[in-house]
């Protein structure tokens, strides 16, 4: 394998976190410190986030929009982060150009990544989810029309996978697989393989 820093080497979306542990203050100003310094096209940085620690008013109204599958484990995370994006109502007119969705997407998701890179400098692991009710949550939250749910991030501290049930626990401590970077490329620009 092609050397890779230890942070991204490390780097896995567990089910099991530890229900004793709060995140500091300090980690949560790292976190967002990491998502605010992530690319963006113009510079826009059209990312919003709600940071619900466990048992406050946020977390819990994130929690239950989850998907059942994600509850079953996520409601141990020290805190779930709902990640948004902005795209202004008059950026849908035609013809109005550089506020396009997918790219506000787009940008959100490198804000995510950044935020994931930092956990891991700060011996926390994320699991990113997009299994939730983005309506439900829209509606729950307040949210404008501008403002378009996307991701779920839980955050903690890794716990005991055999807390788990059987299913999750098998798929939290079977070996990790990727596909080869040979299959990552596109039609004229793949290496020849033999």
């Amino acid at each position: 394998m092609a050397e890779l820093s230890p942070l991204l080497a490390a780097r896995w979306s567990p089910h099991a976190f530890d229900p004793s542990v709060e995140l500091t203050d300090g980690e949560v100003t790292s976190l967002l410190e990491a998502a605010r310094w992530a690319p963006s096209a113009g510079n826009r940085q059209p990312w919003r986030f709600l940071l619900g620690r466990r048992a406050d008013e946020a977390y819990k109204r994130i929690f239950v929009h989850l998907a059942a599958e994600n509850q079953r484990w996520a409601g141990h995370a020290s805190a779930l982060l709902l990640g948004a994006y902005l795209v202004p109502a008059v950026a849908h007119a035609p013809g109005r150009a550089g506020h396009d969705p997918e790219q506000a997407a787009y940008d959100l998701g490198q804000a995510v990544a950044h935020l994931t890179v930092q956990a891991g400098t700060l011996g926390l692991h994320v699991h990113q989810m997009t299994g939730f009710d983005r309506d439900g949550i829209a509606l729950d939250l307040g949210l404008s029309d501008d403002v378009h749910p996307h991701v779920v991030v839980a955050v903690g501290r890794l716990g005991d996978p055999l807390s788990l049930p059987e299913d999750l626990r098998r798929r939290e401590t079977e070996l990790r697989r990727r596909r080869p970077a040979t299959d990552l490329l596109l039609g004229l620009g793949r290496p020849t393989t033999g």
